[in-house]
Formats: structure tokens, C-alpha cells, sequence
């Protein structure tokens, strides 16, 4: 059983002998000094959402009504985070959210590498997305030990659909994420007022060019001709998918399908129907639509009608204290995203690692001091509007 918490008393005692923590462990700090890191380019990519962005501001501000109510009297020096999914037995209830252009965040753009080693580190898997400047196969051998899933935006071409799948199932993936809100790409202002739109200069598309399928479409190998690889990716990019589409999903591979998107209930009951392993909460942290209600306020009700099946979410969190709320609202693992990029973008491997174990410390020390020993009893208690 791993305590979380005891990262407060490292930084502590090594402040006893003049040593300060090397990355912040608030958002508000990491995000600042995140972005100078970055430069106005990927900054605009990785903080920017759609329209005015005020979706993806609710996502994080709705967290504050929403309360847990602390028990006393409650034995709990010992706290266990671990959950089940899949199958897989994970000592923390954290995964690493997709991130399209993770690649970039670092200094040497392998940002990929460098978040599949945090991954190693820290225990959290990584959900590696198909936008990548290293491939999936040595992504996933750079997490080491810890499991992986891989998620996908479905190519409109079905051969390279089902190569992209199929490497993913080959690698070692424990899972297949399926993004349904991605065949063509909300307004986003701040991308659009630079005419920056970073796959269209070639960035992250290794995943594409590497590919055999891929590879098979061109006169030209992308290495010769990278200008007509990218305008090949463009024109194969974003398949639309409906609820047909989940039997040719079933029959393409044997890793549980996660379909990532869901925020309806409705849409929720329709995905168990057809098959979904899991169940995905997300509205891609407010990037892809502007005008959404916030994630957190719609899990509730997606994970009453998903019954047994696995709901993960993201969208918002932005600390440990938000974790154990999704938690609480039924969530069965919860996804960080821009954290741990802002955490590359500072310090590589061991930034990403640090922010990963800052919030793990203080959903830990949540639990204890609220008198919750276990992810059981977070649920039990539930969280609470407060407004």
C-alpha cells in the first residue's frame, strides 16, 4: 500500500536543509510558469478551447460546488487508492489523459517518451493518443511496467483504421479508447487568430507515417515528401462514427472498447447496449465545443446509467481535491491532462512525474483527514452541491 501523502514530508525535510521543491505543486503557479515554458504558440494549443472558452472554464470552476462532508472518529492512517479496471489490478485511481500534442511539450519533443516514463515512475497510466511524435510501440515499452491504453481517432480509411488498432492490441495495450468528438475540430480563437493549426506543419503525426497502411497510400514515402503525407493524413482524418459502427469495432479487436465523449445519459445506456466496455466522461476539456455544461455536473447521471461498466472521466481536474470528487460522483478512474503537460513542458519526465505525485498526495491526505480509508468509502460518502 503506497501513502501518497508522505510526498509532503520529503519536500518538508528538505527544506530543513535549504532545498525548495523544483516544480510548483499548485495549478494556479505550474500553469503560469507552464506557459512561459511553452511560448505563445503551444501555449495558445494546450490552454486554448473553443469559442470564449467558457465551457472550459466551468469545467474547472464547477468543481468549487460541489463538497465532501469530512467523518470523524475514523481509523484512517491507512488509505488504499487502488482500483480494478479491466482486469488490471492499479494502485492509483489516476490515468493520464490524452493529449494531441504532448510530443511538443518538451524540449527535445519527445514529450511522449517523457510522459510514458512519468507513467513508469509514478504507477498512473497513460492513455497515449494517436497524435504523437514517437510511435505507439515505443511508447509503450517506455511505461515500463505500468499499463497502458492507447486512444484513437478514427482514420475514415478502415484498413488504416484497423492497422492503427490492430499495432495498438500487438504493443501491449490494455485498452481502446475511441474519441467520438473529434472528426473535424471545433472554433478555437487562439489557434485560429495565429493560422496555427500544428498537424498541418507535420508535428505529432509519426503514429501516420510510420504506418504500413499509411505508408501504402503514398507515391512517396512522407521522409521524401512530407508535404503530400500531411495532405494525405488531412484527407483521412475524422471519420464520423455512429452506434453501427461499435459491431466492426467488437470484430477489428480483443481490448475492451472505451468510447470517449459520452456525456448523455442516454448515450451512456446506448453504449452498453453496444457493446462499450467502458464508459468515457469527457468533453475534451472544453476544446471541441463551446456552450457544454461542465463535465463534473453530468457524471452523476452518466454513471448511474452505466451501470456495472467502467466510467473514467476528465475535463477540469486540476488537483487532488478534484479527483476525490469525481471519485465520489461515481467515477471509476479519473484522467489529468493539461497538469502533466504544463509538468513536460517544466521538466520533462521527472515535471510530469512530480505533478502526478503532487495530486496523488493531496486526494491522499484528502482521504485521511476526512476520515475516508478507501475509494469504497469516498463513494459512500458521495459529494454534495453546494450552491
Amino acid at each position: 500500500m503506497s501513502y501518497f501523502g508522505a510526498m509532503q514530508n520529503e519536500i518538508y525535510n528538505a527544506g530543513l536543509q535549504g532545498v525548495l521543491p523544483q516544480f510548483p505543486v499548485d495549478f494556479a503557479t505550474l500553469e503560469k510558469r507552464a506557459h512561459e515554458a511553452l511560448g505563445p504558440s503551444m501555449t495558445n494549443y494546450v490552454a486554448g478551447g473553443c469559442g470564449d472558452e467558457h465551457t472550459q472554464d466551468t469545467n474547472s470552476s464547477a468543481f468549487h460546488h460541489w463538497g465532501m462532508i469530512p467523518r470523524m472518529m475514523v481509523d484512517a492512517q491507512e488509505r488504499d487508492l487502488s482500483i480494478d479496471l479491466f482486469g488490471l489490478k492499479l494502485p492509483t485511481p489516476l490515468f493520464m489523459a490524452p493529449i494531441g500534442l504532448t510530443g511538443e511539450a518538451t524540449q527535445d519533443k519527445h514529450g511522449d517518451i517523457a510522459a510514458a516514463q512519468a507513467s513508469a515512475a509514478t504507477g498512473v497510466p497513460l492513455c497515449a493518443s494517436t497524435l504523437a511524435n514517437d510511435s505507439m510501440e515505443d511508447v509503450h515499452e517506455a511505461c515500463g511496467d505500468t499499463p497502458a491504453f492507447f486512444q484513437l481517432y478514427t482514420p475514415r480509411h478502415k484498413g488504416l483504421a484497423e492497422s492503427l488498432i490492430g499495432r495498438a492490441e500487438a504493443a501491449g495495450y490494455k485498452a481502446l479508447v475511441v474519441t467520438l468528438d473529434t472528426w473535424v475540430t471545433g472554433w478555437r480563437p487562439r489557434d485560429l487568430n495565429a493560422s496555427n493549426f500544428p498537424q498541418l506543419r507535420g508535428k505529432v503525426l509519426h503514429n501516420y507515417f510510420c504506418d504500413p497502411v499509411f505508408r501504402s497510400l503514398l507515391a512517396k514515402p512522407p521522409e521524401d515528401d512530407p508535404q503530400a503525407a500531411i495532405l494525405t493524413w488531412a484527407a483521412t482524418f475524422g471519420q464520423v462514427l455512429t452506434w453501427d459502427d461499435m459491431k466492426w469495432l467488437k470484430s477489428v479487436t480483443k481490448l475492451p472498447i472505451v468510447l470517449k465523449g459520452i456525456c448523455h445519459p442516454d448515450d451512456a445506456r446506448k453504449a452498453v447496449d453496444t457493446g462499450a466496455d467502458g464508459i468515457y466522461c469527457s468533453n475534451h476539456g472544453g476544446r471541441q465545443a463551446n456552450g457544454g455544461i461542465a463535465t463534473i455536473d453530468l457524471l452523476e447521471d452518466v454513471v448511474k446509467a452505466a451501470g456495472d461498466v467502467p466510467v473514467l472521466f476528465d475535463s477540469g481536474i486540476r488537483s487532488g481535491t478534484d479527483a476525490v470528487k469525481a471519485l465520489a460522483l461515481g467515477a471509476t478512474a479519473v484522467g489529468v491532462g493539461r497538469p502533466y503537460t504544463y509538468g513536460l513542458a517544466l521538466g520533462g519526465a521527472k515535471g510530469a512525474e512530480f505533478v502526478l505525485r503532487s495530486i496523488l498526495a493531496e486526494a491522499d491526505l484528502l482521504m485521511a483527514v476526512n476520515g475516508y480509508p478507501t475509494l469504497a468509502d469516498v463513494r459512500a460518502a458521495g459529494a454534495q452541491r453546494t450552491d
